[in-house]
């Protein structure tokens, strides 16, 4: 793999990593609930899933995937489900005084669980990641040479560039929380919220790559 080719991969993910996802929505919801140590285990958690996704890809099981329809339909529903559930939970968040928060921090190591099978959870249930990553991945890969180092280090490109991108989103909902008032996290919140369910209509009305 060349420099011009990794730069230009990089470039990509750049570009792509900025588009508002609902693991990004997650990492603004957790600045704001927890801080950024809630955060970080959210973050975490995306990463491993993406991880997941890109090593399913590698491997292959891509294909099968897009060759299944009751498989793709399934997961596809549980996607929908969590993400619309996701974002009722963000809807009728109440809003939360950070400092106080972070105060009790020792004590909330159970939320640090939950920020991070939240999102794993949404990594691993969304279909169209697969397919996204079956259909980008393979552009930047020479089948010529081995193909697993190529494809850890794309993994590793892409996974390093989105969780700068999430670390950001984290510290925005900090600073939110910090400077802006009650009446606006609470619509902040809300917007979350929103953003889960529209992205839960895309997943939901989407059609099967080659249906």
């Amino acid at each position: 793999m060349t420099a011009e080719t990794l730069l230009l991969y990089a470039l990509a993910c750049v570009t792509i990593a900025l588009i508002p996802g609902p693991t990004m929505l997650l990492a603004l919801s957790n600045g704001m609930a927890g801080g950024m140590r809630r955060a970080a285990w959210g973050i975490a958690g995306a990463c491993l899933g993406s991880a997941a996704v890109i090593t399913v890809v590698a491997l292959g099981l891509g294909s099968l995937l897009a060759a299944s329809h009751w498989l793709f339909d399934a997961l596809r529903a549980a996607g929908v489900l969590y993400l619309a559930w996701l974002g009722l939970k963000m809807w009728r968040a109440p809003t939360t005084d950070l400092r106080a928060a972070l105060a009790q921090a020792p004590q909330d190591e159970a939320q640090r669980g939950v920020a991070l099978l939240r999102s794993l959870a949404v990594a691993l249930s969304n279909p169209k990641a697969v397919f996204f990553f079956a259909a980008f991945l393979p552009q930047f890969v020479d089948a010529r040479q081995p193909q697993a180092p190529q494809y850890a280090l794309l993994g590793g490109v892409f996974i390093a560039i989105d969780l700068l991108v999430m670390l950001a989103y984290a510290r925005a909902g900090t600073q939110a929380v910090r400077w802006m008032s009650q009446r606006s996290l609470r619509w902040l919140n809300r917007g979350c919220g929103a953003g889960m369910w529209l992205l839960a209509g895309a997943l939901a009305l989407g059609r099967r790559p080659g249906a």
